[in-house]
């Protein structure tokens, strides 16, 4: 059986927690800032959870995360 090739887009994006979640970046946090207030600006800042429709797929694109 060969190995598996991990997706690197995925591999970048995504970090695994201690408790074997997947941690991400928020969105929207580009360009076109000016319009959002502080308080959006700044929680998207923090780290969140991938939402647990999305894991599956996510660990199938990172086998070795």
């Amino acid at each position: 059986m060969p190995k598996v090739k991990t997706k690197r887009a995925a591999a970048k994006r995504f970090k695994l927690t201690g408790t074997g979640k997947l941690k991400r970046n928020k969105a929207y946090k580009r360009h076109i800032l000016t319009k959002k207030s502080a308080k959006t600006k700044r929680n998207l800042r923090k780290p969140t959870m991938t939402d647990a429709s999305n894991v599956k797929n996510m660990k199938k694109l990172t086998p070795y995360l």
